[in-house]
């Protein structure tokens, strides 16, 4: 099976020190093709042309922190069963107190990269935005305390924090709503996605899903 991937999207999907391509999308997926027999092939593949790739053929399925939430996608494509979420979460000094909703927000300092989903989340609730360029910087004000927030998505954190464990910074909310990532077939391939599907339920309920999970972000992202 062909699969087309970036190889450029830590923790995801890159080549680590020696040059091996790796991360937790390869990780998932080689798994799943190992329990069904499969002998896979990655092709890597520029993000802007991943699903002309696969419209063409030149490869079998994607895995690539797919949004599965995609009204496109959902039509023009067949979709797997998500092997992990997505959430907004908001970041701030270790001591601070947790919030217990997003709403608390208001009126508080929040470093945001300008137009990102994320920006307009923070003003929608809200709070007093301080213009960066980039989670690193907005990290940093909140370390600084010159901002009292930062908001992202919970993936990119949970790496930060994994790789920065003496950051001082903890996730104090975490939203509720989610949003899947999985993998992408052309119409047609039906009995593949139903085999997808029943190994990667396979791989959740044994627990190799939530081992992979922990090993890529420190955290289960699966459920």
């Amino acid at each position: 099976m062909r699969v087309g991937t970036e190889g450029t999207y830590p923790p995801f999907t890159f080549h680590d020190k020696d040059g091996n391509l790796t991360g937790f999308d390869v990780e998932v997926t080689r798994e799943v093709a190992k329990r069904l027999g499969l002998e896979i092939e990655f092709f890597e593949t520029q993000w802007d042309a991943m699903f002309a790739g696969l419209n063409a053929k030149r490869f079998d399925v994607i895995a690539n922190q797919v949004d599965l939430t995609n009204p496109e996608r959902q039509q023009k494509y067949l979709l797997s069963e998500p092997y992990n979420f997505e959430r907004s979460v908001v970041v701030t000094v270790a001591a601070a107190d947790d919030l217990t909703a997003l709403g608390e927000i208001k009126g508080k300092k929040s470093a945001q990269s300008i137009n990102s989903s994320y920006y307009v989340l923070a003003k929608e609730n809200g709070a007093e935005i301080l213009p960066v360029e980039g989670m690193a910087p907005a990290l940093e004000l909140v370390k600084q305390k010159r901002a009292d927030i930062t908001l992202n998505g919970q993936l990119a954190i949970l790496d930060y924090f994994k790789n920065q464990p003496n950051s001082g910074l903890k996730i104090a909310y975490k939203d509720e709503t989610k949003i899947g990532s999985g993998f992408v077939f052309l119409k047609g391939n039906d009995d593949v996605v139903a085999e997808f599907n029943r190994t990667l339920n396979d791989m959740r309920q044994d627990g190799t899903l939530k081992a992979l999970s922990v090993q890529w972000f420190g955290d289960d992202v699966t459920e």
